[in-house]
């Protein structure tokens, strides 16, 4: 059947991504070309245009028949072997031999550097000479342009002659040509419908020619002219309109190839140039170093500087719709501050402040950062997260301690630094999602991130010689630093027994009750159902409570470090074929089930093993003095890649070989994830350095060498403190400016205490009671500013 009209079927069946089980991404370094692509089962994945967060297409790939009865999809049924062109340079050379042994294709895949394109430089090859004739070789690409399948208008047209075919959505259109074979049958339709992978598979070869299909899940379909010549060129291009993308198209046609690839290299070759060496003892550290470094480049933003996102992926992809557009290419703060230190072990200081910049512009009015954004700055989830509050803190002072920001630049900073802190005062210490973005509490994590952000604003509010502010500042950390213990380690539970330990740090405290005192509350984990997700407090075991020592509060060898480390590797490592690897925390659901099935499956996902924890752990390993440890995890997450890429998650038990799952190897989460990169040069640096090279300077000092200790206990109305320890002084912190009147004797005598502005949102009155013998205190508020008293009286024990 032959049809020039439109295509019948609209708008086709429901749109799905694909794989986000990467094996290769590459762009151009040079700032010319705006063009991203990634590879999974030896086929061009999504191709992200105009920028790092927008896909345009779910992938492309190549279909052959022998017109009668062999049929065979490139991305199922060929063995495929990808691999760079040489460490660091994402240029591929790809080659997918048929399993039934009928043919090979082989691919180099670049992009043009001065251009909006992707090349693909292919060789097809028969097996047998019978077969040269006979074969049959088709392109089928989906369009899912600006981040949608559905949609999308195709046609096929003729650019200057040239035959070509074309898909748009929302202002961006894409253009795909071929050089040397020509394309002598074209179609656009609808999957699963009219598109030409139904047409071919029904009947081994176009017996459908569509002009066109609009606003639909659509496919691109042509037949390759391999009669004459079995190596050809295609290019991939987008532009705003159909004569841009076809322009860009014909243009890198005719430049040629290898005019592109030399300059794509090149480009690559100078930033390697630039790179730290890593090496200690005379041996090279890290396998995937120079690879990790691409990596993270990559994913950066040519149109905003410094956004970097998670991941070129959406996890489970193939059965994500429309509505998960997003995937892994967002910008979480959280992650863009993880790499920003992957970065500076690369010696890649002009990045990281191209990070911080572009964290100081996207911060919120009243100081967050948010959840997650696109890289324009808009938000996109909508939770708090303190540590992502803190973080930027942190690293701004980083780069102040490195000599990376000038006096001016700082000074253009400190409104919104002290914007974050403000925010990060009133707010915390307990956070509304922990940094794996799913209960709420006080954390490990995010109280070690919240301790170092508050003393590393003090030093920058010492440098804008506001010494009151500093004082506040390291008065507030040592507060919140002196009771992680009170809020976050829990005794003699079942399984400090089980383990033999006394205790340990659990995973989060919900409440604001000392952790003995709610050990045995229950909650309901995220991700899981309330039949397979209740658990105790005391349960949950969380890799966390390593943060206290990679940010310095609490030294490696602390006794409560070590007795929870016990407890983490009995309930979170997993060795595997490939090294030991470490669960986030005890029941996490975030992850396929059992059987290998996607997440999510009704709560019943199980969270697999994540190399970034192992990678945190070989920081512990650095502070506790164990290089030779350190080194032995490094070796494990080059085994945990995937080509060079590191996953979000691998799996972590027998092999599922018809889903891909195999032990050790990557699960269907994101792969990359650019945070296990930076993590991994992390670790490559520290342990060159031998220590953690990126620790505060301050934490350390002040906790673990002066152990430096609160002398007050702190009230406020969202955080009342339940009783003041004998022998500490008592702070107020209220939101307005105030009167503190307070008794010591039941009202017979009173004293009034004014409140003092902090600058920060709080006002503070300390109340002076190391000398005063009482086992209560009495207080109330007149409130200046409203001229009333607050017409209630609060009161707290004293106790040994």
């Amino acid at each position: 059947m032959s049809d020039n009209n439109n295509a019948p079927g609209a708008p086709g069946i429901a749109a799905r991504w694909t794989s986000s089980a990467k094996s290769g991404l590459g762009k151009a370094f040079d700032d010319s070309s705006g063009v991203i692509f990634t590879i999974s089962h030896g086929i061009l994945d999504e191709i992200y245009y105009p920028r790092e967060d927008l896909a345009s297409i779910r992938d492309m790939e190549f279909l052959v028949t022998d017109g009668a009865d062999f049929f065979s999809e490139e991305k199922r049924d060929t063995n495929h072997s990808v691999k760079w062109v040489a460490e660091g340079i994402p240029a591929f050379k790809i080659v997918n031999t048929c399993r039934q042994k009928r043919y090979t294709i082989e691919k180099e895949i670049i992009t043009d550097p001065g251009r909006e394109t992707v090349l693909q430089r292919v060789k097809f090859k028969p097996a047998k000479k019978t077969d040269s004739s006979n074969l049959k070789l088709f392109l089928l690409l989906s369009p899912h342009i600006n981040d949608k399948g559905g949609n999308n208008d195709g046609w096929v047209a003729e650019y200057k002659g040239v035959p070509m075919l074309f898909a748009n959505r929302e202002g961006v259109t894409l253009a795909v040509a071929c050089f040397y074979a020509d394309f002598i049958k074209r179609s656009a339709g609808y999957v699963g419908i009219s598109d030409g992978f139904t047409d071919v598979k029904q009947h081994k070869k176009m017996e459908w020619q569509y002009k066109a299909a609009h606003n639909g899940n659509i496919a691109l379909t042509a037949e390759i002219d391999v009669s004459k010549t079995q190596e050809f060129v295609i290019a991939i291009s987008f532009g705003a309109m159909e004569e841009d993308a076809a322009h860009h198209a014909w243009a890198s046609l005719l430049d040629g190839f290898d005019v592109s690839l030399e300059r794509y290299v090149d480009g690559w070759k100078k930033f390697q140039k630039q790179l730290h060496s890593v090496k200690s003892d005379r041996n090279a550290i890290g396998k995937h170093f120079r690879t990790s470094a691409t990596v993270l480049n990559i994913h950066q933003s040519k149109k905003f500087p410094g956004g970097i996102v998670a991941s070129l992926s959406i996890p489970w992809g193939e059965t994500k719709g429309d509505d998960d557009e997003a995937g892994y290419h967002l910008v979480w703060p959280r992650d863009l501050v993880e790499t920003s230190g992957g970065f500076l072990a690369m010696n890649s200081k002009k990045q990281v402040l191209q990070i911080l910049n572009y964290l100081m512009a996207t911060q919120e009015e009243d100081g967050r950062w948010s959840q997650n954004l696109w890289l324009g700055g808009m938000p996109n989830w909508k939770g708090l997260q303190m540590d992502e509050i803190a973080l930027p803190i942190i690293l701004v002072d980083k780069c102040h301690h490195i000599k990376q920001i000038e006096p001016d630049r700082l000074k253009r900073y400190w409104p919104g630094i002290k914007k974050a802190l403000s925010f990060l005062i009133i707010h915390g210490p307990s956070t509304q999602e922990d940094r794996w973005e799913e209960e709420p509490g006080l954390t490990a994590f995010t109280l070690a991130a919240e301790i170092t952000a508050l003393l590393s604003a003090a030093h920058l509010a010492e440098i804008d010689n506001d010494k009151e502010m500093a004082k506040y500042c390291r008065e507030t950390a040592d507060y919140w630093n002196g009771e992680i213990e009170n809020w976050t380690y829990v005794t003699d539970t079942p399984l400090s027994k089980e383990v033999g330990v006394d205790g340990y740090y659990m995973r989060i405290n919900p409440t604001q009750q000392n952790a003995e005192e709610v050990k045995n509350n229950t909650i309901v984990i995220q991700n899981r159902n309330p039949d397979n997700g209740k658990m105790h407090l005391w349960e949950l075991i969380c890799v966390d409570a390593l943060a206290l020592v990679r940010f310095g509060l609490r030294a490696p060898d602390d006794p409560k470090i070590l007795n929870t480390i016990k407890v983490i590797d009995a309930k979170l490592k997993v060795d595997t074929p490939n090294g030991p690897c470490w669960h986030r925390y005890t029941n996490d659901g975030y992850g396929e089930d059992k059987e290998g099935n996607t997440f999510p499956q009704n709560g019943n996902g199980i969270g697999r093993a994540w190399p970034l924890l192992a990678g945190e752990r070989g920081h512990y390993e650095i502070a506790a003095g164990n290089i030779a440890g350190a080194k032995e995890i490094i070796k494990s997450m080059d085994k945990f890649a995937n080509n060079g890429l590191i996953p979000e998650q691998i799996w972590d038990t027998d092999d599922i070989p018809e889903k891909e799952l195999f032990f050790g190897q990557h699960s269907g989460s994101a792969m990359p994830l650019v945070w296990a990169h930076s993590e991994y040069i992390k670790l490559c640096y520290s342990i060159k350095q031998k220590k953690i090279f990126d620790m505060s300077p301050h934490t350390e000092e002040r906790y673990i060498k002066k152990k430096t200790v609160c002398p007050f206990a702190v009230w406020r109305f969202s955080w009342p403190c339940a009783v003041i320890p004998k022998g500490k002084n008592l702070r107020i912190e209220l939101q307005a400016e105030a009167t503190v009147r307070w008794s010591a004797d039941k009202w017979k005598t009173t004293y009034d205490t004014d409140t003092r502005d902090t600058r920060l949102g709080i006002h503070v009155a300390d109340i002076e009671l190391k000398e005063v013998e009482t086992d209560k205190i009495y207080f109330t508020f007149f409130w200046k500013k409203a001229n009333h008293w607050e017409n209630q009286n609060f009161t707290i024990p004293i106790a040994s």
